[in-house]
């Protein structure tokens, strides 16, 4: 499902317009990016958490030549599934 079909989803499931429903899209999308990149958690109970990680410097290698090179420490995001979220995918 791309963006486009989950507003026409949401747009359906809440009886408002594609256009209210993309705008609410748009700023949910918005908040926890901005969120995230502050540093804060965003959690929805049962959904999941949306955080940032740190991930420490290491050594790698190149996969044309072998040879050793530094992958520098750096900040990601990342996103943890909840408790019934987990569930329902794997009933499938």
């Amino acid at each position: 499902m791309n963006k486009e079909e989950l507003v026409q989803e949401i747009s359906k499931k809440a009886k408002v317009t594609q256009k209210e429903a993309a705008e609410v899209l748009g700023s949910l999308v918005e908040t926890i990016q901005k969120t995230v990149a502050k540093g804060d958690k965003v959690t929805l109970v049962g959904f999941g958490t949306f955080e940032s990680r740190k991930r420490a410097a290491r050594t790698g290698r190149n996969p044309q030549t072998g040879k050793e090179i530094k992958i520098a420490a750096k900040t990601v995001p990342a996103f943890s599934a909840g408790k019934k979220f987990k569930e329902l995918v794997n009933k499938k």
